[in-house]
């Protein structure tokens, strides 16, 4: 089963982007007026190289074979055997021999740690009535849990758990597979592209 893991508000505005992207790109075609038509449609290439590159295609993939991350310009596969350690700071951060692998996304920012941090502490009662209401056994163990927890916290431990399984099943260390990510390339190629034609033009 293969789940993939990205920042959601990110995605989320970054097809935004994509949106008034377009639209501006059909109003400058159709009102097109020379070089300031040309300046804008650079700019609005520029920015949307790195919407793509730093909202849009970064991902951490978990699949029954092993690890991908997609960093903005590279992707990173990793057999389950060949993860040594998985620890969360602001990234996710999975050793693999002597190197260090830093998943762009899911991150644990200070306000998510800090939000994580307050779930497992219940508020104090103010007042003389209960306004909360009583969570259950099975809810106030749920709450437990995730107490401390961001969603970073929560992918590293699937992460983690996988790569123990692979040990424990003795699979053999396979290859790790850094390669070039030809679809941010070309975003990178393109964006230089429109730069070079509303200079010269």
């Amino acid at each position: 089963m293969k789940q993939t893991f990205r920042a959601s508000t990110a995605f989320v505005l970054g097809w935004i982007w994509v949106a008034f992207v377009l639209f501006n790109a059909f109003d400058l075609t159709l009102r097109y007026s020379g070089k300031s038509s040309l300046v804008a449609g650079a700019i609005l290439g520029v920015l949307t190289a790195l919407v793509y590159l730093t909202a849009l295609r970064p991902a951490t993939v978990v699949a029954d074979d092993g690890l991908r991350v997609r960093n903005p310009l590279r992707t990173t596969f990793l057999p389950w055997a060949s993860v040594d350690d998985v620890q969360v700071s602001h990234t996710i951060n999975i050793s693999h021999g002597d190197k260090v692998l830093h998943a762009w996304t899911p991150q644990a920012s200070a306000r998510e740690r800090a939000r994580a941090n307050r779930r497992g502490h219940p508020r104090a009662q103010r007042g003389r009535y209960q306004t909360e209401p009583v969570l259950s056994k099975g809810e106030r163990a749920a709450q437990e849990a995730m107490a401390g927890k961001t969603h970073a916290d929560w992918v590293a431990e699937q992460i983690a758990e996988r790569a123990e399984n692979a040990k424990r099943r003795r699979e053999q260390p396979g290859d790790v597979r850094v390669a070039w990510a030809p679809d941010a390339l070309a975003a990178c190629a393109a964006a230089l592209v429109l730069v070079a034609i509303a200079v010269l033009a």
